[in-house]
């Protein structure tokens, strides 16, 4: 169910009150991940732009595409991965942005913004940089190997999920066998659908919600999953720990972009305006565990975020991972492998 955070008033005359309210203020709708801004800002936004916020949630990039380009309207803001925004942009479903409403893009880090697909941000802006990961049980998974091997592990049968989500869980194939998570090559591709049937053999399922309660429960003993989601559930279960696979991994990064059709446009660039402000951005990253590419807000983070190889990956290891790109015509290749992969027993 999607999840929505608004503005509740109560006491006496409530509903009378809602509706002058809904009158008056103006209402940022908001279409993005699940628990993808710290409630509080949200609240102080409302606040100081004398607005509501209502946020509807999907768990994929392609469910996200999919209802977009059926003509769904009323969204203000998306937060899509770059390279499906970068699909949208090529099919006219993003507007340009205006950057003299985004003072705070001078805070965005350059470094991050020589890697990005949208260099000049002129139709969206990074938010937040999200590394994945292998997450497992400590004391319950012996010999651990920071490697996709690990899928291979038949004593882990049925306790184990992976991404439902094609780059993702397809890369994690292309890297275990040494190639380019973006690779366009047909014959890589087919070896790398051989690798993700028979770790489908050992998974319980493909998940991008629930993986992480279950490895936080137990329920799960090993999961491909987002680094951020996993820094969260260790604060539950100090027994959830988590490596980058030796063979790299993938960088996906999650932007702020506004919808063709968008009724809102200025308030949505005051909300991406309001989130690059580096102590907001420092607020955000501590309480999601993903990085914000905002350069002043890292020197306002505690020493445990700054040192923790979650959020700031080692370098060795980010110089083997890659940012999934927006492959062009290619992603029918993907999609034709997803669905092999899918039917496949």
């Amino acid at each position: 169910m999607a999840a929505r955070i608004s503005v509740i008033c109560f006491g006496v005359g409530a509903a009378a009150f809602l509706a002058h309210c809904g009158k008056a203020a103006p209402v940022l709708h908001i279409y993005t991940w699940a628990d993808y801004f710290k409630p509080a800002l949200v609240a102080r936004f409302e606040k100081e732009s004398s607005c509501r916020v209502i946020i509807d949630t999907y768990d994929s990039n392609e469910t996200m595409y999919a209802k977009i380009k059926a003509g769904a309207s009323g969204y203000d803001l998306l937060t899509p991965t770059s390279y499906m925004v970068s699909l949208m942009n090529s099919q006219g479903m993003v507007q340009k942005l205006d950057h003299s409403l985004l003072p705070n893009l001078v805070h965005v880090d350059p470094e991050y913004l020589m890697l990005a697909i949208d260099k000049t941000m002129d139709h969206s802006v990074p938010y937040m940089i999200v590394n994945t990961v292998i997450a497992y049980l400590g004391s319950r998974v012996k010999d651990f190997e920071p490697s996709w091997a690990m899928f291979d592990r038949s004593d882990l049968k049925g306790r184990m999920t992976m991404l439902n989500d094609m780059r993702e869980t397809i890369g994690a194939g292309l890297k275990f066998l040494g190639y380019s998570i973006n690779s366009t090559d047909e014959a890589e591709l087919v070896e790398a659908k051989e690798v993700v049937v028979r770790w489908k053999k050992n998974i319980a399922k493909y998940e991008n919600e629930q993986y992480k309660t279950g490895v936080a429960s137990g329920e799960f003993l090993l999961v491909q999953g987002y680094s951020g989601d996993i820094l969260q559930v260790q604060q539950e279960n100090p027994d959830v720990r988590f490596a980058v696979p030796r063979e790299g991994t993938s960088i996906s990064v999650d932007d702020l972009a506004i919808p063709q059709g968008a009724k809102q446009v200025r308030l949505a660039h005051a909300f991406i305006n309001f989130l690059h402000d580096p102590e907001v951005a420092a607020e955000n990253i501590a309480f999601l565990k993903y990085l914000s590419p905002n350069k002043e807000a890292y020197a306002l983070l505690g020493e445990d975020l700054r040192k923790n190889p979650g959020v700031f990956m080692d370098p060795k290891l980010r110089a083997k991972s890659e940012i999934i790109a927006d492959l062009g015509e290619s992603l029918a290749l993907y999609i034709r492998v997803w669905d092999d992969i899918k039917a496949a027993k």
